[in-house]
């Protein structure tokens, strides 16, 4: 048994600072443009930011992972294509990618530059992914988060690929790397504009009954004057069905794994994935010391270990709506 990495999250250079002060093996980041399926304004890196950020944290002996994680667009191959020179430029430990076509282009162009499969590419079994090693000999996948342990324990039993998984973090209620509800309201794919909610189709509307969050004019939810706002992303709106207005698909709540890391280690996952680019580096720190903590127990006594309550008020406190759940990992019915 070895003990996976700790993978965060880096929307910006205080947040990767806050990652590796904090514990994390691994800091994950991306570009300020639609290469990257975080492209928040005032979010990412330009060359120079970067530069610095893969400094300090290689400096300190720990791993920087470069997202190019959209798909390209017809007649603009060129700006992804250089994103991924960018990344072998500025000496990444690692791409992660999505588009087949820039998995291609990274193999043959930088042979030796590591190739992780993003979860944008939506690979939820073991056949898929050892197609991708196969075709663009690539060294790591991250899981949707739509898979039991057991199901990722089959996929770890199937290939020699390393297998990341996400521990933290906002969840996708979508199937991920295939969303359509976006693309539906706002004309442009998570995948290839880099957001669910791009800021431009987003609108707050103050009414007499509260504020107003819609995105391309869509009402997606209805704050009272002294309830707190959130983003909106509509797969997290409240709508009225059958004469109740509750969230339709699913509630504010954050993924949680620390329960689960015993069998997380136990079946052979290689790395463990915080989500949250978008986030604060308060946030970021606050995850990445509880998860350095919670994981360099779990890997000390699996047999005796159990979430501690300062961990579980530390994570939950950053939570979505200050809840967590273990989602798809826990299905006793499965």
């Amino acid at each position: 048994m070895r003990k996976p990495e700790l993978v965060c999250p880096a929307g910006s250079l205080p947040a990767l600072k806050a990652a590796v002060d904090n514990g994390a093996d691994t800091v994950y980041l991306g570009l300020k443009d639609a290469t990257n399926a975080r492209n928040f304004a005032g979010l990412n890196f330009d060359q120079n930011t970067a530069r610095e950020g893969i400094r300090y944290a290689q400096s300190r002996g720990r791993q920087v992972l470069m997202a190019i994680n959209t798909y390209a667009q017809p007649g603009e191959e060129a700006r992804w294509r250089q994103a991924v020179n960018s990344a072998a430029d500025l000496g990444v430990n690692a791409v992660i990618l999505a588009d087949p076509g820039l998995l291609d282009y990274a193999s043959k162009t930088h042979p030796d530059l590591r190739r992780h499969l993003s979860v944008q590419g939506s690979a939820t079994n073991y056949e898929a992914i050892n197609l991708y090693r196969d075709l663009f000999g690539i060294s790591r996948a991250v899981l949707p988060r739509v898979l039991t342990l057991a199901q990722v324990e089959h996929v770890i039993g199937h290939t020699d690929v390393e297998i990341e998984v996400f521990g933290f973090g906002s969840l996708c209620v979508m199937v991920e790397g295939r969303c359509l509800l976006s693309s539906y309201a706002t004309g442009e794919s998570p995948n290839t504009a880099g957001v669910c909610s791009p800021a431009k189709a987003v609108r707050w509307v103050e009414t007499p009954k509260g504020t107003e969050a819609r995105l391309s004019g869509i009402l997606i939810d209805q704050y009272a004057p002294d309830e707190p706002a959130g983003y909106p992303t509509l797969c997290k709106g409240r709508f009225e069905v059958n004469d109740e207005t509750y969230y339709a698909l699913e509630e504010p709540t954050s993924l949680n794994i620390v329960s689960a890391l015993p069998d997380l280690l136990r079946i052979g996952v290689a790395a463990i994935k915080v989500e949250g680019r978008q986030r604060s580096p308060a946030y970021v720190a606050e995850v990445t010391r509880t998860l350095r903590a919670a994981i360099d127990a779990a890997f000390a006594d699996p047999a005796r270990f159990a979430s501690k309550p300062a961990w579980d008020a530390a994570l939950g406190k950053v939570s979505e709506g200050q809840h967590v759940t273990l989602g798809a990992y826990l299905r006793p019915w499965k």
